[in-house]
């Protein structure tokens, strides 16, 4: 009995251990818990984000395109307003005028003074002093000093060419330029010629009514009789009759070069020998073809 107790007891303690390490296994280990950050107070968001640089806004214009104002702020600007004035405008104006029409009644003397002086000096104004104690005026200069129809025709009568004059110098300095030349060229005293785009003026020409004649009716039927012949036969009748068509190019047969060799120079002289002979022998050179 007692070896069988001694077994019983060594198979009891083998399944205690047994089931020891087989509930070790099945045990997981809960993760730890990371440590909860602290809630950040508002004071201290409010500073972080008073410490960050603050972006401009972008521009509702774009940079290349800048708005127009009206009146500008600086002299030249002043200036460039002054002249497009002047250059609305068919007659002199003085310098009140001009100030009225910019607007600066309101600045000092200098400033007026300075903006008399810039226009005085420009390429683009004509000044005029006036002696009888008036004002003095400022008119704009254009290319051609051309503001009327008769001005016109009497420019273009007296230029000793024939070359047109450029209906864009004319609208320059003249603002009714385009409605005067259509006037003239209906009346037949101009020949212009005109752009596809818009149909405006582009070169304007005197047109002689000397040069203007009628032909009898005689003339124009028989001009009118003359057959001419179809275009798809034009070529080939030109071809019979010895002319090239403008159309076709004319093939021109280049004869083919024929490289000549290069002679041979003949030597001038050769090696001369028998110099101790010299006085005994004769030369017979002259005699060689």
């Amino acid at each position: 009995m007692s070896y069988l107790d001694s077994q019983l007891n060594a198979f009891r303690s083998h399944l205690t251990a047994s089931s020891s390490k087989i509930s070790n296994k099945r045990t997981v280990t809960a993760p730890a818990r990371a440590a909860p950050s602290p809630t950040p107070s508002q004071a201290s968001t409010s500073s972080k984000n008073d410490l960050k640089r603050k972006r401009p806004e972008a521009p509702e214009v774009p940079y290349s395109q800048p708005a127009d104002t009206g009146t500008g702020t600086y002299i030249m600007t002043q200036v460039t307003y002054a002249i497009d004035y002047l250059k609305s405008k068919n007659t002199p104006q003085t310098l009140s005028d001009i100030i009225s029409y910019l607007s600066l009644q309101h600045r000092d003397d200098d400033y007026k003074k300075l903006i008399q002086r810039i226009l005085t000096q420009h390429e683009k104004v004509n000044y005029e002093r006036r002696r009888d104690g008036r004002e003095a005026t400022f008119s704009f200069r254009p290319v051609h000093n051309i503001r009327s129809s008769e001005g016109l025709l009497r420019y273009l009568q007296s230029q000793p060419t024939a070359q047109g004059l450029n209906a864009r110098k004319l609208r320059d300095g003249w603002a009714d330029a385009e409605d005067a030349i259509n006037q003239l060229q209906e009346e037949g005293k101009l020949l212009v010629t005109r752009n596809k785009k818009d149909n405006h003026a582009r070169m304007v020409w005197p047109n002689d009514p000397s040069l203007s004649f009628d032909i009898d009716q005689d003339y124009r039927s028989v001009w009118h009789k003359i057959k001419l012949p179809e275009p798809a036969t034009l070529a080939d009748e030109l071809e019979r009759e010895g002319l090239t068509p403008a159309n076709k190019s004319r093939n021109v047969k280049v004869k083919p070069k024929v490289q000549e060799k290069p002679k041979r120079k003949q030597r001038a002289g050769g090696r001369t020998t028998n110099v101790h002979m010299a006085g005994v022998l004769k030369d017979y050179s002259h005699l060689k073809k």
